[in-house]
């Protein structure tokens, strides 16, 4: 065992490092192989051609890139109320529906009004257009109320004692403000 470890510590010591493989190659090569003043004009000449090259398309590719996305916006400015307005299709045919009614009853016209109402009320909701309707007693929020006048109340200051017109936000924005009467101050 002993003479095994002697024989490979012996062919180790006699084999050259990396380091002195690599200066012994570099020693071999001729002196004249770095570039000459040309070959590295050369080269830097084809880098900064291929440098260009991919400006050009990174540029060409990032004008592509705005120009679709400037359709995209157009499109979805013009389109925007798509849904909306299909939605309300069905309320449209539902009220020319009731006009050709030879000789309505008045039961007849009422349930008729109560369904479309309906079907407005549901494409209202399915495009986040909801009601602001605040309930006598409550607080007025001028974010989405809108005094119109304050009248003598057995209430608080400044609270709701009617709703004159109902308000809408679309999609939390206000759309527009409930008109409210509020107490006055004793």
């Amino acid at each position: 065992m002993q003479e095994m470890e002697k024989q490979a510590e012996n062919e180790a010591a006699t084999q050259p490092t990396d380091a002195a493989a690599q200066a012994a190659t570099a020693a071999e090569a001729p002196v004249g192989a770095e570039p000459t003043l040309e070959q590295k004009l050369a080269e830097a000449e084809a880098k900064a051609s291929e440098m260009q090259d991919a400006f050009l398309r990174a540029k060409a590719e990032a004008e592509n890139i705005r120009r679709r996305a400037q359709e995209d916006i157009s499109r979805a400015h013009k389109f925007a109320i798509e849904g909306f307005a299909e939605s309300l299709l069905s309320v449209r045919d539902s009220l020319e529906m009731a006009l050709k009614i030879e000789t309505p009853s008045l039961e007849s016209l009422k349930e008729g009004v109560d369904m479309t109402l309906k079907q407005l009320s549901s494409a209202f909701e399915k495009n986040k257009l909801l009601e602001v309707s605040p309930q006598a007693g409550e607080k007025l929020d001028p974010m989405k109320h809108q005094a119109i006048s304050a009248v003598p109340a057995e209430q608080e200051a400044n609270t709701v004692v009617a709703v004159l017109q109902k308000g809408y936000t679309i999609s939390d924005r206000l759309l527009r403000p409930a008109l409210v009467t509020v107490a006055q101050g004793k």
